[in-house]
């Protein structure tokens, strides 16, 4: 059902204008309303980032490292056609209308029992077969720090209630890429959005595996799972076991412990629980890589991370530069409300009303240990 059409243009700035975006037009696929795909590109001293309408895809992020050199610190692909043809792990994408899983694609609403589709294990993964992340978003704005993306998810789309307006903006100042998301329904619904980058903060130049990068969370506690991904309902503490990052510890020192979670998960694929007041922001995660120096801040406005070390990662699509992918050669930092928090009433609740407005925002910040 993709097809692309139109050259690649050249890279420009819209207008000439010095205070709006470099954007390239990246395309347009066939799909029923045969919108253009655009490629944005937002700039400071200290951070690129690059953003596509399609999916509301962040492309790449390119960071210094503590030469004061730049290199592209996530995961991704070269070109539309790339994103739109190959089957990917949402790699970059944002994700909805419902991230994370819902058990046996099912939930029940007012009474009211809805089914979703099983695209995971006999699950609902990520918003279902056509989800978020292979649509083609509007553009609202741009401008040389900041573009914002909307998409209007129909009723019973995919299964979910409501006619639900979703916005994206992505931005930067400084050293910080900042993520806010907004929601409105004209029908109870659930919603749960988030964007899923992998991050390798060594640099795509000598890319390598995210095993000796060195993660803080700051998390007490997380949810966990059964065999296949779906929290149990339990709430539990991380003392003591290899999940505990409350105190800074390499990604791979404890993975081939004998647990029964890292077992179910392949490692780490699980949602922790972010300590403080959900819906304000405050910090969630801190990333080095020592080699290179460079670090990442996480904060979050949500209750949760999915912290996934890239276990299902198998070299199995053509990246940047025609690069493969293999297991851990990324990790991801997917704030959110919990999984399968639809059938699990004693987790945050996901629900969204008409008249309610759902908010969200997540920072990343990038800078160098020296």
């Amino acid at each position: 059902w993709l097809k692309l059409r139109g050259p690649d243009a050249l890279t420009r700035t819209m207008g000439g204008n010095a205070s709006a975006p470099v954007v390239e037009e990246w395309g347009a696929l066939e799909v029923t309303l045969r919108k253009t795909v655009k490629l944005f590109t937002l700039q400071t001293e200290d951070l690129i980032v690059k953003v596509s309408n399609y999916g509301a895809h962040i492309v790449s992020i390119e960071s210094k490292d503590k030469e004061g050199n730049f290199d592209q610190v996530t995961l991704g692909c070269d070109n539309l056609e790339k994103y739109s043809k190959q089957k990917l792990p949402y790699v970059g994408s944002t994700v909805g209308r419902y991230a994370n899983r819902i058990q046996k694609g099912e939930f029940s609403l007012s009474g009211e029992k809805y089914k979703l589709a099983q695209n995971n294990n006999g699950n609902s993964l990520h918003g279902g077969s056509v989800g978020f992340d292979k649509r083609v978003w509007d553009i609202v704005s741009a401008s040389a720090e900041s573009v914002t993306f909307t998409l209007e998810s129909t009723d019973m789309e995919e299964g979910y209630p409501g006619n639900l307006r979703a916005v994206v903006t992505f931005s930067i100042r400084g050293d910080t890429l900042a993520i806010e998301y907004s929601a409105t329904t004209d029908k109870e619904t659930v919603v749960n959005l988030t964007n899923h980058s992998y991050f390798n903060l060594r640099g795509h130049k000598d890319l390598g595996t995210i095993y000796d990068h060195e993660v803080q969370l700051f998390c007490d506690s997380y949810t966990p799972i059964d065999s296949v991904s779906i929290p149990t309902g339990e709430i539990a503490s991380v003392a003591g076991t290899p999940f505990d990052f409350c105190t800074p510890a390499k990604i791979g020192a404890r993975m081939s412990e004998e647990n029964d979670q890292l077992k179910n998960g392949t490692g780490y694929d699980h949602n922790f629980c972010v300590n403080g007041t959900p819906g304000t922001l405050r910090p969630c995660a801190v990333v080095r890589e020592l080699v290179t120096g460079r670090r990442m801040e996480c904060n979050t406005t949500e209750p949760g991370v999915q912290f996934y070390s890239g276990n299902f990662l198998a070299g199995n699509f053509e990246g940047k530069g025609g690069a493969k992918y293999p297991k851990g050669s990324g990790f991801c930092m997917e704030t959110q409300h919990y999984p399968d928090s639809p059938n699990k009433p004693e987790f945050p609740s996901t629900v969204l009303k008409p008249g309610e407005t759902y908010n969200s925002k997540t920072e990343y910040r990038f800078t160098v240990d020296n």
